[in-house]
């Protein structure tokens, strides 16, 4: 995905990769998601620009989450999303085009540990 991907959104205007990422980190802080963790994902993969891990304190924080970015992203933007595992929700990945967005139950997120295998050894996570 290039830096600068543009896509059309309901009010005509087009959303760039960055502008997305801020978007999502809006209705996330909105939703008190928790440990918030911005990984940029350029020259690593061709599957988006960012990944975000975050967690909620209970399967329903995490689906209300889940269901509210897509919402947000939906309504406002016209920018339809891919989602799994939003019925059980213990982790629930949103698929928007160029960010990839991962929301877990704390402890599922520790079993899994996402950011150590996206992030090179010494790396530091980009700041929420």
């Amino acid at each position: 995905m290039a830096a600068q991907t543009r896509r059309m959104t309901a009010n005509g205007f087009a959303l760039t990769s960055d502008q997305l990422l801020k978007e999502i980190m809006t209705s996330l802080e909105d939703d008190k998601a928790e440990d918030v963790v911005t990984i940029n994902l350029r020259g690593k993969s061709e599957i988006g620009d960012y990944m975000v891990v975050c967690s909620g304190r209970s399967s329903r924080q995490v689906t209300a989450m889940a269901q509210n970015l897509t919402d947000h992203l939906k309504q406002d933007h016209n920018r339809l999303c891919k989602v799994e595992g939003k019925d059980a929700g213990d982790w629930v990945l949103i698929d928007t085009g160029d960010v990839i967005v991962h929301v877990f139950r704390p402890e599922v997120r520790e079993f899994y540990q996402l950011e150590k295998m996206w992030l090179a050894p010494g790396e530091q996570q980009a700041p929420a």
